[in-house]
C-alpha cells in the first residue's frame, strides 16, 4: 500500500496497520523517519538524544493531508525521543509517540526507538466453542518477584511461568495489560503506549520469545486490551496537540468515572488508531486473542452517570451508537485478518447479542464474561450453610440465561482486591471448611456450562488479597492443605481437558440436564452434562454443612462410577466416603431410574456412566 493510500485509509477509519506508517521507522542509510498525526498543531519537531532535545532541529514537514507531520533524521536503536508540539495558543507540549514501539519507563516518559520481532506465527483456524478453554489469568508484574521486589523479566518468565502453566493443565493464559502504562497501581488499565510492550520486563523481542514459548507448549495467549479510556498524563495522549484529539470533545462523553478520558469512537482516525493497536499484537507478536476491557462503559452513554450528566442518542435512548459501531468494526476486522482470534468481552450488563456475529445483528465477540454468575456464586459461598436455603436461587439462576450468550465463567482479579477478600477467605467456616468450600465451588464451576477463567493465586488457596506490589504466595505449598489444594486444581484442570461432556456442548440445552435443582433445604445440586457423542457426566455438589447419606438422584439407567471426588484425602478432604460404583434402582422407565449417593459436606463428585 502506498503512503497516499495509507493516509486515506487512516482518515477513513479503516487502516488496521497504521503503525506501519506512523511512529518511527528505519529508512535508507541508517536514518529514521518519524511521522505523527497532530491536526491542531502549528508546528512539530522531534526531539531526543540524537539532537540534544533541541526543538529547533529536526522540524517536521506537514504532509499532503494537512494534519500529519514527517521528518527523516539520523538516529539509532535505543535513542529516546518525544514530539515537541507548538499549539495554536502558543504552548510547547512534549509528547511521547502514540505509535512508539518502545518506551523509556520507568526512567523517563519518553519513547524509545525499538526493534520489533519478525512475524512468523500463524495459528490454525479453529472453533474453540467445542474445545476445552481453561484460562489462567496472570499479572506479569506480580506473579513472581525477586526477594528485592524487582520484577521477573520476560526472559525469566519464559523459564518459570510457561512450564508452570503447562504443568498445571491450563489451555490458555490471559495476560493483564502489557501495553505500556506509567502507574503500577492501575494494573495496566491506564495505558499510555498502545503499541509498546511495557519496558519494565524487557524488550519487544523478549516478549515475543515468551509468547513463542507458550505456543511451543500448546498454550494459547490472550491479551487484556483497553480501548475504552486512557489516562490524563500530560505527556501522553491527553489533548495531544493542545486540544481534544483522541478523546471525545463533547463534555458529557469526554471523562470516564475512573478519572480518565474516553476515546472519541466514530472519529475515523481514532478508530484506525485502536484497530491498529489490536491488530499490532496479532501481527507482530502472534497472540491468539484479546479480552476487551470495560465494554459496558463503551456501550452506554449513561454508564456511571446521573440524570442530567448525559445526552440521549438520536433515538432518545442510552446506547452509544458510535462506540457500538466501532466494536463491530473491531471484531469484523480482526476476524478477517486473523480468523483464529479469540475475542472476549468484559461486559456486565444485559446488552443483547454480545456473542452473536455482526451479520446476525450482534457485536461479534466469541465470548462474554459471565459476571452475573461470578457475583451470585461468590455471594452464596459467603453465607453460612445453615442459611443458604434462603439464597438457593443465587446458585441456580445462571442456568436461566446460560445459553443466551457464549460465556466464560470468571473468578478474576477484580474479585480479590479492594478488601473483597481472596477466594478462600470468601468461603464460610473454619479453616478446613474454607478449603472444602473452594473445592466445591471449583467443582461446580468446571461442571457448569461455559469456559473457565481463574486468576493466579487461587490455586494455592492464598488467604491474602492480591497485592500488585508483591508475589503470589507460592511458599504456601510448604503447608499440607495448600499443597493439596494445588494438587486438586491441577487434577481438576487435567480432568476437564479429558472429559468431553464438560466442554463439548457449552451453548445449548442438548448438553445439560437438571437432576436436582430445587432442594434448597439440602443445599444440593445435581445435573448431567452431555457430549455430542452421547457420553455423559453427572455432577453432584453438596453445599451444605452436613454429610448426606443415600441421597436420591434421578439419572439415566446404568452403572455410575465416581471419577472425581473433591473430598478425597489426596486433595485435603476427609476421604471418608469411598464408594466407587452406584447402580440405578427404582427404575421409573426404560430410560431413567435413581441412584442413592453418599456425599460429604461441602463437596463435589463427578459420576460417569459406564
Amino acid at each position: 500500500m502506498t503512503d497516499k493510500l495509507k493516509l486515506e485509509s487512516f482518515h477513513n477509519g479503516t487502516n488496521c496497520k497504521a503503525y506501519e506508517f506512523y511512529g518511527c521507522h528505519i529508512a535508507d542509510g541508517g536514518k529514521y523517519t518519524f511521522r505523527v498525526w497532530a491536526p491542531h498543531a502549528v508546528s512539530v519537531s522531534v526531539v531526543g538524544t540524537f539532537n540534544q532535545w533541541n526543538d529547533e532541529f529536526s522540524v517536521m514537514q506537514r504532509l499532503s493531508d494537512g494534519e500529519s507531520f514527517e521528518v527523516t533524521i539520523s538516529a539509532q536503536t535505543g535513542d529516546i525521543y518525544k514530539y515537541c508540539i507548538l499549539t495554536a495558543d502558543g504552548r510547547k507540549l512534549f509528547k511521547c509517540d502514540p505509535y512508539a514501539f518502545g518506551s523509556d519507563l520507568p526512567y523517563s516518559t519518553a519513547s524509545k526507538i525499538s526493534e520489533l520481532p519478525q512475524s512468523d506465527y500463524n495459528s490454525a483456524v479453529e472453533n474453540t466453542h467445542r474445545k476445552p478453554v481453561n484460562i489462567f489469568e496472570v499479572n506479569l508484574l506480580s506473579w513472581k518477584r525477586h526477594k528485592d521486589k524487582s520484577y521477573y523479566t520476560f526472559a525469566e518468565l519464559e523459564k518459570t511461568l510457561v512450564p508452570y502453566v503447562k504443568r498445571m493443565g491450563y489451555t490458555h493464559v490471559e495476560l493483564m495489560p502489557v501495553t505500556e502504562f506509567p502507574y503500577d497501581g492501575s494494573w495496566g488499565y491506564q495505558v499510555t503506549g498502545y503499541f509498546s510492550v511495557t519496558s519494565r520486563l524487557g524488550t519487544p523481542k523478549e516478549f515475543k520469545k515468551l509468547i513463542d514459548a507458550f505456543h511451543f507448549d500448546g498454550i494459547k495467549v490472550i491479551l487484556d486490551w483497553v480501548p475504552a479510556h486512557f489516562p490524563k498524563d500530560e505527556w501522553a495522549l491527553y489533548e495531544f496537540d493542545g486540544e481534544p484529539l483522541y478523546e471525545c470533545p463533547l463534555w458529557e462523553r469526554m471523562e470516564s468515572s475512573w478519572g480518565t478520558r474516553k476515546f472519541d469512537f466514530g472519529r475515523a482516525e481514532v478508530d484506525s488508531f485502536l484497530l491498529s493497536s489490536a491488530t499490532f499484537f496479532f501481527d507482530k507478536f502472534g497472540i491468539d486473542g484479546l479480552r476487551v476491557d470495560a465494554v459496558a462503559s463503551m456501550l452506554y452513554l449513561d454508564y456511571d452517570k446521573r440524570q442530567g450528566q448525559w445526552t440521549p442518542n438520536v433515538y432518545g435512548d442510552n446506547r452509544n451508537l458510535v462506540a457500538i459501531e466501532f466494536i463491530k468494526k473491531l471484531n469484523v476486522s480482526i476476524k478477517k485478518l486473523f480468523p483464529y482470534a479469540v475475542l472476549a468481552a468484559e461486559e456486565s450488563t444485559v446488552f443483547p447479542n454480545v456473542t452473536k456475529s455482526v451479520e446476525e445483528g450482534g457485536l461479534g465477540f466469541d465470548y462474554k464474561w459471565n459476571l452475573g454468575w461470578m457475583n451470585d456464586v461468590l455471594f452464596y459461598c459467603k453465607q453460612d450453610p445453615y442459611f443458604r436455603s434462603y439464597h438457593h436461587n443465587k446458585i441456580t439462576f445462571s442456568m436461566m440465561y446460560a445459553f443466551s450468550e457464549k460465556y466464560i465463567l470468571p473468578l478474576s482479579h477484580d474479585e480479590v482486591v479492594h478488601v473483597k477478600g481472596s477466594i478462600i477467605n470468601k468461603m464460610f467456616g473454619e479453616y478446613e471448611d474454607k478449603f472444602a468450600g473452594v473445592r466445591a465451588l471449583l467443582g461446580f464451576m468446571y461442571a457448569h456450562p461455559g469456559k473457565k477463567l481463574n486468576f493466579m493465586g487461587y490455586e494455592t488457596a492464598q488467604f491474602k488479597e492480591w497485592d500488585y506490589t508483591d508475589s503470589i504466595e507460592y511458599f504456601l505449598k510448604k503447608f499440607v492443605q495448600h499443597r493439596k489444594m494445588s494438587s486438586f486444581v491441577k487434577a481438576l484442570n487435567l480432568f476437564y481437558i479429558d472429559c468431553e461432556p464438560l466442554y463439548d456442548i457449552d451453548d445449548g440445552w442438548d448438553g445439560f440436564k437438571w437432576r436436582v435443582v430445587d432442594d434448597r433445604n439440602s443445599n444440593l445440586l445435581a445435573f448431567t452434562r452431555y457430549a455430542e457423542n452421547g457420553e455423559s457426566l453427572t455432577a453432584v455438589i453438596n453445599f451444605s454443612g452436613i454429610d448426606l447419606f443415600g441421597y436420591c438422584i434421578p439419572v439415566d439407567n446404568g452403572n455410575y462410577r465416581v471419577v472425581f471426588n473433591s473430598d478425597a484425602a489426596v486433595f485435603g478432604g476427609s476421604g471418608k466416603f469411598r464408594k466407587k460404583i452406584y447402580k440405578t434402582q427404582n427404575q421409573t422407565s426404560e430410560k431413567e431410574g435413581y441412584i442413592h449417593v453418599d456425599i460429604p459436606k461441602l463437596a463435589c463428585i463427578y459420576l460417569k456412566k459406564q
